[in-house]
């Protein structure tokens, strides 16, 4: 195993007193994750710290590369530390041919591509799975799948309160026979989220907005009441 880029080490190096120490980072699992050859790894998104707790959890073991916002390059300054770092800039919202070609490149590479398939920080609220990771996954033949679950990385900012991060690999999914993109993503990503339901990241004023966020999502879900349902509640009240 060739050594993570001196930048990698610099960050995982500085968030690691945070994770490991005040965050007591407990790491299962790290043997499903092979330490070479193509890996996708899909992991829960609830919390900024997401892509450091991972890195530490795998440094000695191998280099996670990771897919991320784009949006994060427009400060000059994060954006040479993400390109000294090796993470890939992807569009959010829509296909990025480019970035997606990119990964599949460090893949036929022999490396290993950390995915998010949710998009963003969930932030309490139950997202769609993009079918950009289980692309990546079948685009290159005998890529390694392995879902990544990571709890407690939400309260490593709610002083004085410690928490306590989970960082669990999955054992490793192999594709079924004509299974899509979109389903190989849901299946990994299912099984992830059932044991790391999604949560509020942050402190507890910051929290607070995150929740009434939550609760306008879940609304906006909702199918709207027909007239007649609505009549029939009205009458009931009578």
């Amino acid at each position: 195993m060739s050594a993570p880029p001196f930048v990698y080490r610099v960050v995982m190096a500085v968030g690691t007193p945070a994770a490991k120490w005040w965050g007591r980072m407990e790491v299962r699992g790290l043997e499903h994750l092979p330490a070479s050859g193509p890996t996708v790894v899909m992991a829960n998104h609830d919390s900024q710290w997401d892509p450091v707790v991972a890195g530490i959890a795998t440094l000695g073991h191998r280099q996670l590369q990771a897919l991320a916002k784009d949006s994060l390059w427009k400060n000059p300054v994060v954006g040479k530390w993400l390109d000294g770092m090796g993470q890939i800039p992807i569009a959010r919202g829509r296909g990025d041919a480019n970035a997606l070609q990119a990964a599949i490149d460090v893949l036929r590479a022999g490396g290993a591509i950390g995915v998010f398939p949710e998009g963003t920080v969930s932030r309490g609220r139950t997202m769609r799975f993009l079918s950009g990771a289980g692309r990546l996954a079948l685009a290159v033949p005998g890529t390694t799948v392995v879902g990544l679950r990571i709890t407690g990385q939400e309260d490593i900012v709610r002083f004085p309160t410690r928490p306590r991060v989970l960082v669990e690999f999955l054992p490793p999914v192999t594709p079924r026979e004509g299974e899509s993109a979109v389903a190989l993503t849901n299946r990994v990503m299912s099984e992830v989220r059932a044991g790391a339901p999604p949560v509020i990241p942050g402190r507890a004023k910051k929290a607070e907005k995150h929740r009434r966020l939550v609760a306008e999502h879940e609304a906006a879900k909702r199918p709207p009441a027909s007239p007649g349902e609505g009549g029939a509640a009205e009458d009931g009240d009578r």
